[in-house]
């Protein structure tokens, strides 16, 4: 390839061959990534045939964005003789790099288009609200409220299938409307929880334990899950199996038995309990939907449940006012 007597041409030559500049090939010379085969007799590098293909090599590597010390890793491997796992690695560790700038980049381009097209009177302040969030967003200041707002002897195992359920994940590539949804969802947990407007926990984690704690959450999660079911089919609440399992939960946890008294004074208390519905409502927001029925929510359970058990408290009235004016018409 040289026609130099031995074969070897200098810097400027192999500069020349691969198309970069001389300071290029002494960069990648200097941090041992290209080793000269000699030095000419006024101290100069020689360089052998092999060297233009190393270069090569070295910059298509870089160019796919792998550090210089990855690519000497990759080289190293290739010297020895190596199956090729350095260079897997460090492909695949620069996808998952690669895959965070996009998801940031998308992020970032929704929330500018969010700002560009909002009233002008109220861009300095949806600016503040989508700017105090993270590209790409994470959800540690979800998972930190919910820690706050379950119960303190709760298992660690239950607390983390709960949280897989309640944590709403960000949404890879965001429309405008789901960027606004997730900031003022991070806006509404990190608000101050301080007993102003009631308590920030319901009476129900009070008199929770361990034991009782992770089987109210099991018997939710199972009465969700079934509630979930009757709102993609568009059922109205009604009592049935959802409710059952929803008050057997509560039961459980007070050690109480399923009886219609014990029903009314459910309801009393979960209408008395804290309500954070509107974790619930933008949480839906953020899921999104691009037609049909949104994905149910554990909050939209919950609430179909409750309505489910105002209607079966309904039923009993009358079938006791019913049974009463039968009797007092004997």
């Amino acid at each position: 390839m040289f026609s130099s007597h031995d074969g070897l041409c200098t810097i400027g030559d192999l500069a020349e061959h691969a198309g970069v500049s001389v300071k290029t090939v002494r960069f990648y010379s200097d941090r041992g990534l290209l080793p000269e085969s000699s030095r000419s007799a006024g101290g100069h590098r020689r360089y052998g045939p092999d060297a233009v293909r190393r270069l090569g090599l070295i910059r298509s590597l870089r160019g796919l964005g792998l550090s210089v010390a990855e690519v000497r890793r990759v080289l190293d491997e290739q010297d020895e003789g190596g199956a090729g796992d350095a260079l897997e690695d460090a492909v695949a560790g620069r996808l998952r790099v690669l895959g965070l700038e996009l998801r940031a980049l998308r992020w970032r381009e929704a929330a500018l288009q969010l700002v560009r097209d909002c009233p002008p009177d109220e861009r300095s302040a949806r600016l503040r609200l989508v700017g105090a969030v993270a590209a790409p967003p994470d959800t540690a200041a979800l998972v930190r409220f919910w820690r706050a707002w379950l119960p303190v002897r709760m298992p660690a195992r239950s607390v983390r299938a709960f949280l897989d359920r309640a944590v709403v994940q960000p949404p890879d590539d965001p429309r405008p409307a789901q960027v606004l949804a997730f900031a003022r969802l991070f806006a509404f947990v990190t608000r101050s929880c301080d007993g102003s407007e009631g308590p920030c926990q319901p009476s129900a984690h009070g008199a929770a334990g361990a034991r009782e704690s992770a089987v109210l959450y099991a018997g939710l999660a199972t009465a969700y899950d079934l509630a979930g079911g009757a709102l993609r089919r568009g059922d109205a609440p009604r009592p049935g199996e959802a409710l059952d399992g929803f008050v057997d939960a509560y039961a459980g946890t007070y050690g109480s038995r399923d009886t219609p008294g014990f029903r009314r004074r459910l309801a009393g208390q979960l209408a008395a309990d804290p309500r954070i519905d509107r974790y619930w409502e933008l949480t839906a927001e953020v899921l999104g939907s691009r037609g049909g029925r949104p994905e149910p929510t554990p909050g939209a359970a919950h609430d179909w449940l409750l309505e489910a058990l105002d209607a079966y408290l309904g039923d009993h009235v009358r079938g006791a006012e019913a049974a009463a004016a039968t009797t007092r018409s004997r």
